[in-house]
């Protein structure tokens, strides 16, 4: 995936080493949960942005399981920083935000999912035009795969594709918290 990845964002990075690299570790951290499981049942890989350490920083997520199969592009939980500089963006942002966001190409197979907020964090009035996506936690598009999406020759170029949908979206996430796309 590097040479396609860098076809989407030079920043974005397939890292194969066994351990911290784009293949997401079998071992569930077991320290506060109650399931105490050992393994996952799924596949994750990550490609993250060059100035990420976790899965918090910028980047791309596959996931392979009984539960479903998709891809995420965006910022999953992100610190408590980059959180408020997202949200300071899509406050300011006007009328590009909406114009991003609700894009047809990039809706045509990308939904934003993730958690938010219940009431709007402190700073932001409940009117604001665009009050629900400031309430997100998460700043992650989605986007459901088929069996036949990740595997077979066209494979790479499925992904590469669906990937190429995200590009303004994930732009906009990292100029906001100060990163070239």
């Amino acid at each position: 995936m590097e040479a396609p990845l860098a076809k989407i964002s030079k920043q974005l990075r397939a890292d194969d080493r066994k351990v911290g690299g784009s293949l997401m570790r079998i071992h569930r951290d077991l320290r506060f949960s109650k399931d105490k499981t050992p393994y996952k049942t799924n596949l994750g890989i990550q490609f993250r942005h060059s100035a990420g350490k976790d899965v918090h920083a910028p980047g791309v997520y596959i996931h392979v399981g009984g539960d479903g199969l998709f891809m995420g592009a965006g910022l999953w939980r992100p610190d408590r920083e980059p959180l408020a500089d997202i949200r300071a963006a899509v406050a300011k942002a006007g009328a590009r935000w909406p114009k991003l966001r609700d894009d047809p190409s990039f809706r045509r197979h990308w939904s934003l999912g993730g958690e938010s907020l219940s009431r709007p964090p402190k700073g932001y009035d409940g009117d604001h035009p665009h009050i629900e996506d400031i309430k997100r936690r998460d700043f992650i598009a989605v986007c459901d795969l088929k069996v036949g999406n990740i595997l077979g020759p066209d494979a790479i170029g499925f992904i590469t594709t669906r990937l190429a949908e995200t590009r303004d979206f994930m732009r906009f996430l990292c100029k906001a918290i100060g990163l070239p796309f």
